[in-house]
């Protein structure tokens, strides 16, 4: 009787060690979670954006940022690189921070008749 008890446990011992390991990972792996994704970072304005914030990018120190800033307005964010602002390498690096907004333009003024 101890002989079967044994061979029953040597038995149910192999057939686990032969199930494969995702198998009897998700036999025990908890319940999922929902999470909510990561909010991205905020774009840094390259035609608005003050001398600190500007700065806060990689790459970008005072004199860079003040390169930036006179160099304003940007139409595009790829000006930066175009304009000699700031190299290839650094722009790589900063290309998913930064923005060019465009001012919006002044509402026209209302036509005014002509005075006789």
């Amino acid at each position: 009787m101890v002989l079967r008890s044994r061979l029953l446990a040597a038995i149910l011992i192999g057939a686990l060690a032969a199930l494969p390991a995702p198998l009897l990972a998700q036999a025990t792996k908890p319940p999922a979670t929902t999470t909510t994704p990561a909010k991205p970072a905020e774009l840094i304005d390259i035609n608005s954006a003050t001398k600190d914030q500007l700065m806060t990018l990689k790459g970008i120190g005072e004199a860079r940022s003040d390169a930036i800033i006179k160099g304003r307005p940007y139409r595009a964010k790829n000006e930066l690189v175009d304009k000699k602002i700031v190299p290839q390498a650094v722009y790589n690096d900063i290309k998913d921070q930064i923005i060019a907004r465009q001012a919006a333009a002044p509402a026209p003024k209302p036509a005014t008749p002509a005075k006789k």
